[in-house]
Order: C-alpha cells, then structure tokens, then sequence
C-alpha cells in the first residue's frame, strides 16, 4: 500500500482529475491490445527490489512483574543490501495499567533505539515501527521491555502486583526491504544465496540428479541435503530433490548438481575437467545466464561422499572462497560440533538484568534427539548483584519448564561472587527440550518513591551450566521420530530402500522425509546406504531401516505387507481394513501411510514404512513427517493421510520401548551402586576365605607338632 498516496490532501481539480482518468484510460486500452498481463503495481517497484518477512518463532508468553523484559532473535543475510526493516510487534498489557505511564523500550543488539506509550485499548495491540539500519548485525537480538504501572486513584501503585504483566504474542515479525547483491564464482557465494531464507522460500533452490539417478548418487544427494536442511532456518519450505528435466527447475537460480562425473549431462560436464575428477572428488562453481550452479561430482562412488560430506559441513562452505574445491579421501570433512558430554553452557555472553522488581530470563537447553533426562540432573548459576538491594526480600529462583526448581536469598556478602546449584525435579521426563528460567527479585529500600531502572542490577556469569544426566529414548512412536534412527547427533547406520525406478513424486517423498532428519542429525559423520533391491539379511540385521513407495515398485514393502499395520489387498491396489479403521476399496487406492515399526531382522532397530498404492498416494502421507511441527501431531505408530489432507493418527504396539544396545560403560554407569555393593560383597567373601585358610593352615600346623612329640 501506497502511504504517500493516501496521505495527500483531497481538493484535485475536476480538469486535472479528467485528464488523469484519460491517462488511465489510454494505459487500459493499451494493455488490451497488446494482450499482456496487467502488473502495472510490480512495474512500480525499483528494478532488483526485495520483501522478505521473517516470524520470529517465540510462542505467545506473559511477562508478569513491574518491570518485564524478554528476548526474540532474527537474521538477516549478508548479500542483502537492506533499504529498509519494520518490526510488527503483537502485545496485549494488563487492563489495569495506566497508559499514560506505562511504556515498552526496544533494543536492538543492547542498543535502545524507540520507546512508546501502548495505545489506550484493552485487547491485543499491533505496532509498527522502523529499525535503524546501523544497529544491524548478521544474527540480532531484540530486547523488548516494558514499564507496567497500574494506577490507584490519584497516583500510581509502583509496588509489583499479580497485576503488572505484558504479553508478548506469537505471529511477531520484521519485514526486510532490501536489493540483492549478485552471487559471485565462489563457494561460499554460491552456499550463501543457496541456503538464504529468502532463496529457500521462494523455491529459488533445488538439488538436482540425473534422470536415472544411481544408488550412490541419491547416497550422495541425502548426506548434502541433510547436512544442508539442518542449518536452513525456514520451517514452512523445504529444499527439493529433483530429477533433472523437471519443469519446476526452469524459475530455479541456484542449482547443485550431484551426480558421477560420466552421469554428467554434456552442458555441465564440460565445466569440469576430466584431470579435476582423476582422484578426487570436486566442486565446481559456473553461472549461465542468470543461474548458479554448483556441480558435486567424482568418478569414485566413496570419493562422491567425501565430497557431499564436505557439501554438508558449513563451515568449510563458507570458508572456500575459490570456484572449485577438490575432496581426496584424506580431506577432513566431519563436523566440529561436540559429541554430547553433559553439560551445557547456559549463555556464552554475560546475561544482563537491570531494574528494581522482578526481573527475569529464560535459556534453551537441547539434548541430543535421541536422549531424555535421568534423575540426578543439576543446573548450577554463577552470578553477580548490586549491593543497593533490600536483601531481606531480594533472591533468586530457578524454574524448569515452569515448575520451580529452587530459590536463594541474596546477601550483601555474595554480592560480587554468588552461586545457586538445584536438582532438575525427578522422576519427571523433560523430553530432549527443556527451558530454564531463571528469574531474580530486585527488591529496593525505596522502591515505592523511586524507580530509576538503571539500578538494581543482576548479571548471569557465562560459567553458568546444565549438568544433564541422560539416558536414551528408545519409544517406536512418532512423538520420538524420527530419534530412533539417530544417535549422537548423527544417522545411526540407516538404509533407505527405494523403488527402483524412481518418479518425481517419489523424489519429492524422498526430501519429505529427509527434510526433517536433517533439522535432527546435527553430524555428517553417520552412515546412510540407498538400495533399490531387497538389501542383505546382515545389513538389515545391524541397521535401522526406511523404506517408501509402493508395493509394485519397491519389492521389499510388497514382501513386508503381512507385518505392516495397514496392509495392502492380494493385488496391492489398495490398503485394506484392520481392526483400527474401515477402509472403502476406492478410499484405500488414494490413502499414504506413515508405519513406524519394530525391525522384524532386528527388535533393537526400528523400520519406517511410508507407503500407498500410488507414488502420488506415498508422496501424500510423507507430508506428514516433513516437518517438526506435523510429526508433532502424532503420538500412535501409524499415520493416515488422505488427498483432502485429513490425517489420522493409530497406536498398535503395546510394549513401544525398544531395547537398544548399551556399550560396557553405560552398563557400568547405569549400576555403578550395584557394581560397588557386589565389589563389597566379593571382598567381605575373599577376606573370610582367607581367614579360613589361615585357620586351617594355623590348626594343620599345630596338629603336624603334636603328632611329632607323641613318637
């Protein structure tokens, strides 16, 4: 909408506005004729200008005291050459605060930059306001507090009440106006705008195989596409497979070829050396036109992994600044994230809290997908205070996903070097996700006459940490998916058995699924392996496994039918009805299935099925598991999805626990108590037998004496 328009004064002259209709008229008539279409609104925007909003993903929250502050983050891309950022922020104060005082303060990046007064209204509010382009930074933070004062009478109440609180709602977002600055013949160029937002969310992006891509080029593809979707932060789009020659590629502009080098089409073969790809795998970067590619290729099946593990590592995309790369078998190409170890550093830059009353702040803790917490876990604080306090009302408190974990007071003595240590509850399972709120009561002498929120203060030391003690999640139920076929952040020795003669629906199940165990696997160090045949009875005995399509393109499923929850009919045109939901013969050819099932080569390992009659039909119930927000629906073992997207979600087993192997150190660390009392147990025996012994040594002694002096 166009303010500058709506903003002028009425009074136009019926001569100018004549002539201005004619103008209009004239235009219309010239469109008609030359029979284009009508985009006289886009024609108005300045060549190479951009939109791009993104939601910040807080959920709605409440912050309750006098004076409230929270944190949301947003990014911005570097080859955005940004015009303009407006935030729209959605918030609802108490009915009882006085608009007249109250205010909300924004800070970009610890830099206040716009303070306001809320609007006098008792419902949710919206406002819209411009950020300073200097304050920018590639990852920001937004501070937004608020000053709530409710009134009594004649004056304002400055003591803290159940009554000062300001929400924050979901649905908040900037919005970035900005020109693209183009792509160069660089790596890390070419990653940069392959993986932008805004590339990802105007499908802009695509990993392209060839038509009949092989076993270890779609290997190839998934580690890239994983490695990849883990660090794309749209949650709505997802980065395609595609076969080349699909239309959808056509509006693409950044493309990245996977393939074997003599699978190579001839047009982009011929950007790649043979001598680049003797004996090692490469990258090579080329534009044509206006899009960018980056060809993945080798002559070696291992060395086309190599090369799309380091396609998976961020950090050396972004450190290539040449146009090609070559991968031999000794380039390093892991990930430097750490294997889990416990603990988890709360915040790596010091936490400042400033302001008398309740003053507050929250921190993420993830474990690894396939982990949970175990009794014996402990979050301990390392913070520092003002001396200026009412120390005999001021303290601190530690709450975990809500529930109050444990409190503190604070004292003059500690001011300067403090420590709070609590126990997360126990026997309660937090899941592998959990928030940590830590919140301090900054109570003043004279907080009824004074309110200069400069002081009091807290600070949270960057020392502070989770101590997790964790154990597995072993639950064969989509409210655990897709951690089953993970451990430590990587795949744990996955096989996906494929059609063997894959179509585009099927490509597009292919990235549905990988889609999500991309945003989970944080490593590219686990093993997955393609199979388009029925795999070895000692592969599927040690892996976990996916299979999709349908039963008369993938023979493993067509053998697999009498162990799948929904099964298909002698024919395998269509599923049939079970015990959990009566099927229509016409409805059962149009459903997709997602069956998480126990390994029937394996109890330890789990099976995931999606499936239906068509590769269409397949394609639809994949879209349930794509993302973190559908998988979250579901708590049973099987889904249910039809053409009208009506999903629905069946529990079979009844025991959903699956026993995974433990090593000899979780066996020890688990019963280290009962390993001691056995240990005990061994020793008391050992020291009574040895007694024993030198009793009957001592009496055979004696016994041999006595004989020789009665002779």
């Amino acid at each position: 909408m166009n303010k500058s328009f709506i903003n002028k004064q009425n009074g136009i002259k019926l001569s100018v506005t004549n002539r201005i209709l004619m103008v209009v008229l004239g235009l219309l008539l010239l469109l008609s004729v030359s029979g284009r279409p009508q985009t006289v609104a886009a024609a108005s925007k300045p060549a190479g200008e951009q939109s791009y909003t993104e939601i910040f993903q807080n959920p709605t929250a409440t912050l309750s005291g006098k004076s409230v502050q929270t944190e949301l983050y947003f990014s911005r891309e570097d080859y955005w050459d940004v015009k303009k950022v407006t935030l729209s922020l959605n918030f609802q104060i108490s009915q009882l605060a006085a608009r007249s005082t109250s205010d909300i303060t924004l800070a970009l990046n610890g830099i206040k930059f716009a303070s306001f007064r809320p609007a006098k209204e008792t419902g949710l509010q919206t406002k819209q306001i411009e950020i300073p382009l200097r304050l920018l930074q590639g990852t920001n933070t937004l501070q937004v507090a608020g000053q709530i004062q409710t009134r009594q009478g004649n004056h304002y109440d400055l003591a803290q009440t159940p009554a000062n609180w300001l929400s924050i709602y979901s649905g908040a977002n900037v919005n970035f106006q900005y020109n693209l600055k183009p792509a160069d013949n660089s790596v890390k160029s070419f990653y940069a705008h392959f993986t932008g937002m805004d590339t990802i969310a105007n499908h802009n992006s695509a990993i392209v195989l060839p038509q009949n891509a092989s076993d270890s080029e779609l290997q190839a593809s998934l580690y890239a596409l994983s490695g990849i979707s883990r660090v794309i932060t749209t949650t709505d789009t997802k980065l395609p497979l595609l076969r080349a020659g699909n239309s959808a590629l056509k509006n693409t502009h950044y493309q990245l070829f996977v393939a074997k080098y003599a699978d190579l089409p001839a047009a982009v073969r011929k950007h790649v050396a043979p001598e680049a790809v003797a004996n090692t795998g490469a990258l090579q970067v080329y534009t044509e036109g206006q899009t960018h590619y980056l060809v993945l290729t080798a002559r070696r099946n291992s060395l086309l992994k190599k090369a799309a593990q380091f396609v998976a590592n961020q950090e050396l995309m972004q450190e290539t600044a040449t146009s090609g790369e070559s991968i031999t078998a000794q380039t390093q190409t892991y990930t430097s994230v750490l294997q889990y170890q416990g603990h988890y550093q709360l915040t790596s830059s010091e936490t400042q809290l400033r302001g008398p009353g309740h003053q507050g702040v929250s921190y993420f803790v993830a474990l690894p997908t396939d982990r949970t917490n175990a009794d014996g876990s402990q979050v301990r604080l390392h913070y520092r205070y003002s001396k200026n306090l009412n120390f005999k009302r001021a303290l601190v408190s530690i709450y975990v996903n809500g529930t109050a974990a444990g409190s503190k007071r604070l004292s003059v003595k500690h001011a300067n070097n403090d420590e709070l240590t609590v126990k997360l509850p126990r026997g309660q399972s937090l899941g592998n996700t959990f928030n940590i709120t830590v919140d301090f009561d900054l109570e003043t002498y004279d907080q009824n006459s004074s309110d200069n929120d400069q002081t009091p203060w807290a600070n949270v030391e960057t020392d502070s940490e989770a101590a997790i003690v964790s154990r597995s999640r072993p639950q064969l139920l989509f409210s655990n998916f897709p951690s089953t076929f993970i451990r430590n952040g990587s795949f744990d020795k996955l096989v996906v058995v494929r059609p063997r003669q894959m179509t585009d629906a099927d490509m597009s199940t292919l990235t549905n699924i990988f889609n999500l165990f991309g945003n989970y696997a944080q490593q590219n160090t686990g093993s997955i392996k393609v199979r388009a045949t029925q795999p070895g009875a000692n592969t599927l005995r040690n892996s976990s496994v996916i299979a999709f399509g349908t039963p008369k393109q993938n023979a493993f499923i067509n053998g697999l039918n009498s162990k799948l929850y929904f099964r298909y009919n002698k024919a395998r045109t269509g599923f049939v009805s079970n015990e959990k939901l009566s099927i229509e013969k016409n409805y059962g050819q149009t459903i997709g299935t997602d069956q998480l099932l126990r390994s029937p080569y394996n109890d330890k390992k789990a099976l995931l099925v999606v499936t239906g009659a068509t590769p269409q039909a397949t394609l639809i119930g994949s879209t349930q598991i794509s993302t973190q927000a559908g998988v979250s629906q579901f708590k049973g073992d099987a889904v249910v999805v039809d053409p009208d997207n009506q999903h629905y979600s069946y529990r079979f087993k009844k025991q959903a626990a699956v026993q995974l192997h433990k090593s000899a150190r979780q066996v020890i660390s688990k019963n280290s108590k009962i390993i001691i009392y056995l240990a005990l147990v061994f020793m008391a025996l050992g020291l009574m037998l040895l007694a024993l012994f030198l009793i009957l040594r001592k009496h055979k002694r004696g016994t041999s004496k006595g004989g020789g002096n009665h002779e």
